[in-house]
């Protein structure tokens, strides 16, 4: 029989509403578990236990008194918030040992969103410092890890909650990605994660949106589960400077991650952008298997010239480094920054305005030059990472060698900020090693239906608990983690 934590999200939801699932139970057991096993994968900064046993208590109360159709979608469900959202009455640290006892006086907008929903705010998850890093290691929390084998990082910046799901700390999580930080950790961890197109959920009423990089999105074990979450939290402000159109009414992008997206036309390529980055072996393999799958089903695969080239990477940098030192500091603060986050900082304050602005206006006529080869087609397909999940540690402490090795590292996904255009990572490789290994697909603006209904067709063909390796599970049967059934 099924523990709670082998359920996905959706039948939770599911159990809940039929009154089969007590709100209570579900958030004890996860409770429990993150007890046990939370800071071996460094999931967590904040575990908000009593705010989730006062949600469960209230959501256990409407299903005694409101009817199955007037409960929230999300009811019951434990959802955690990367900590780079502020939850009105919680610490909010932004990863950082500056801010570790501030405590947030507001809800974001995407938090509020997920109230509303139902859903159950068991914590704030790991990430590094200001999400800066494509690895979550901080000064607060410990290292967040890949649960496929600890002694690997977890990715990031949304690690934490990539960790949590990965591990059964939770069913899905939310999580942030301004240049990869949904889909880096979930190819760590094996799991599917989504960034919306630019526009499709507000960044209110805190976060500035600068040019459009960043965004919330959902970190999931299953399709289904993903699109149950993005439906909960698609929404927009006034002021908002960037907006997507939204679905047709009556429509949701959980509905269309249940549909079958007919035959498609996609686009593949595999080479980096970036001089001197190798494609590991392993992650070709994944992407040739993803091609073949997909070729299986139906789908028309096109090759294309990889879309950007190495000259908007030293811009993309400078805007990186403008984005970290967004956060307002007082002098005396900034020795205490982690050593990537003071040489981004200072990187910053010695470009000019102009700079800044050229460095934008450079990146704009890139993403002109390269959606025209993108639009014609359905999804593109490439590689999430050039690399398998590396050891913790593996980046270093000198700030530009760091920098230069996160770029190798993940060469592929910040083109698809730079966009706007909505990907995901799909789970569908593991290594001989038992290494999660995943592969991008990215579509056309606002095309999450698409990708949603494509990515789910890929889990029935070839479900990601059937696709772990032997090696994987005779390593899970031997030890005492206890977490995710194969």
């Amino acid at each position: 029989m099924s523990e709670l934590h082998d359920l996905s999200a959706l039948r939770l939801a599911e159990a809940v509403r039929r009154r089969e699932l007590s709100p209570v139970e579900i958030v004890e057991h996860y409770l429990a578990r993150i007890d046990r096993l939370g800071d071996r994968f460094g999931a967590f900064i904040t575990v908000t236990k009593e705010l989730a046993r006062e949600q469960a208590r209230n959501a256990e109360k409407r299903i005694l008194t409101d009817t199955p159709e007037e409960l929230p979608p999300l009811l019951g469900v434990p959802v955690p918030i990367k900590d780079l959202e502020p939850v009105a009455g919680v610490r909010y640290t932004s990863g950082s040992i500056i801010h570790a006892d501030r405590i947030a006086r507001v809800d974001s907008a995407v938090v509020a969103e997920l109230r509303a929903a139902g859903a159950i705010i068991i914590g704030k998850t790991n990430t590094p410092e200001f999400g800066s890093p494509c690895y979550t290691e901080n000064d607060i929390a410990p290292p967040a890890r890949t649960p496929w084998d600890p002694s690997r990082s977890a990715g990031g910046s949304s690690g934490g909650a990539a960790a949590a799901v990965a591990a059964g700390l939770s069913p899905l999580a939310h999580g942030t990605d301004g240049g990869g930080s949904i889909r880096i950790p979930a190819s760590a961890c094996g799991i599917f994660g989504l960034k919306p197109t630019r526009g499709r959920i507000t960044s209110a009423p805190l976060k500035p949106d600068f040019i459009g990089l960043s965004t919330s999105g959902p970190l999931a074990r299953t399709v289904s589960d993903a699109a149950l979450l993005l439906d909960a939290i698609s929404v927009n402000r006034p002021g908002d400077y960037y907006t997507a159109q939204p679905l047709p009414p009556g429509e949701t992008f959980l509905g269309h991650a249940q549909r079958d997206p007919g035959r498609l036309r996609i686009a593949r390529f595999c080479k980096p952008p970036l001089p001197g980055a190798e494609v590991h072996p392993e992650v070709s393999a994944a992407y040739e298997a993803a091609t073949k799958l997909l070729s299986e089903l139906g789908h028309d695969i096109e090759e294309i010239d990889t879309p950007f080239d190495a000259s908007v990477l030293c811009r993309f940098e400078l805007v990186w480094a403008a984005m970290a030192a967004a956060d307002p500091l007082p002098p005396e603060a900034e020795g205490r920054l982690r050593p990537i986050n003071r040489w981004l900082r200072e990187r910053a304050r010695q470009s000019s305005i102009a700079d800044y602005m050229e460095a934008t206006a450079a990146l704009q006529m890139a993403v002109r030059a390269a959606l025209p080869t993108m639009l014609p087609y359905d999804a593109v397909l490439c590689p999430t990472l050039a690399l398998p999940p590396v050891p913790i540690g593996y980046f270093g402490a000198d700030p530009a060698a760091e920098f230069h090795r996160m770029s190798l590292f993940t060469p592929f996904t910040s083109m698809f900020n730079m966009t706007g255009q909505p990907s995901v990572n799909v789970p569908l490789h593991w290594s001989d090693e038992g290494l999660p290994i995943g592969v991008m697909l990215s579509g056309r603006m606002g095309g999450e239906p698409t990708l949603l209904s494509l990515s789910a067709q890929m889990e029935a063909a070839r479900p990601w608990a059937d696709r772990r390796p032997a090696a994987w599970r005779d390593r899970a049967a031997a030890s005492e983690y206890g977490i995710i059934k194969v």
